[in-house]
């Protein structure tokens, strides 16, 4: 929680320049007349899209004093009509000194419903803390791992050709009336034992973050159990895989879900969870 509070403390310090205010005021334009949507709004929505802007650019100065190589982007994109929405309010791509690329999409998403409170903001600071979280152990794994390289015998070129790449983006999986579900991901291309990902699930008709036992009730791991195990004797004959069915020890209000577009959980597994690493993360999707 200091992290968090310490680089709002940063956000809210930074001076925006006025002519970053308004580069993002004109993107903002442009972006309502692709939309052809360029109506008046009420008051109290303009001053709500007013907030949101100024907490983009809050970001944007941020990235822009970490390192003058990186190249920002501030874009709107529209999910969910006047309900949601998903804003990619910071974006970069570098190249250290190290041959690490590294590229960085962080997403925020903007309630703009009555009634969901703090809902947003709170799932921003953790969505941030986790992007910039991982993007920094990251790179130092792969620090260290070029330096054990190179304390064996390898030369700078051979590492330069490993070409490590670190990403952290993010993916929405569903866009409905009812349901906004977004992962968010973090990977290596020289190793997957480090690979995160997170999905957030929203309810937009109540306001809030959706469990399991809100889409499947209150038998919702006896429910989720039984279909997973009646799907695996066919991902095997597809895959021409053996799933591991006694490492699977059932579903629990833990386990990872994301809500596809017909409005139905997908759990997911990790790799080598209850499959070999050729099934990747293993997905069931459990109808309602």
């Amino acid at each position: 929680m200091n992290r968090i509070k310490n680089a709002k403390k940063r956000y809210d310090e930074t001076p925006i320049p006025e002519e970053l205010s308004e580069r993002v005021m004109q993107e903002v334009e442009k972006a309502n007349v692709r939309r052809g949507r360029m109506k008046r709004r009420k008051p109290r929505y303009w001053a709500r899209g007013l907030a949101a802007a100024a907490a983009a650019m809050a970001v944007f100065v941020t990235a822009l004093n970490t390192s003058t190589a990186f190249a920002q982007s501030v874009s709107e994109i529209p999910v969910i009509g006047t309900i949601a929405k998903v804003l990619t309010f910071r974006s970069y791509e570098t190249e250290t000194e190290d041959d690490l690329k590294i590229s960085v999409e962080i997403p925020s998403i903007e309630m703009i419903a009555e009634g969901t409170g703090n809902l947003a903001e709170s799932v921003n600071e953790e969505i941030l803390a986790m992007c910039e979280q991982y993007a920094d152990e990251a790179v130092q794994r792969a620090k260290e791992y070029r330096q054990a390289f190179l304390d064996t015998g390898g030369t700078e070129e051979e590492w330069a050709a490993h070409n490590i790449e670190i990403k952290v983006w993010y993916e929405v999986k569903a866009q409905t009336d009812k349901y906004l579900s977004v992962a968010v991901i973090g990977a290596e291309n020289w190793t997957s034992a480090y690979s995160e990902t997170r999905y957030y699930n929203f309810d937009l008709e109540k306001g809030r973050q959706v469990t399991l036992e809100d889409l499947l009730g209150e038998d919702y791991a006896a429910i989720a159990d039984e279909s997973i195990l009646s799907q695996i004797p066919e991902k095997e004959e597809e895959e021409g895989l053996d799933y591991w069915e006694e490492d699977f020890t059932g579903v629990t209000e833990d386990t990872k879900f994301y809500i596809n577009e017909a409005g139905n959980p997908v759990i997911v597994f990790g790799e080598y969870e209850i499959a070999p690493g050729a099934a990747g993360e293993p997905e069931f999707e459990i109808a309602r």
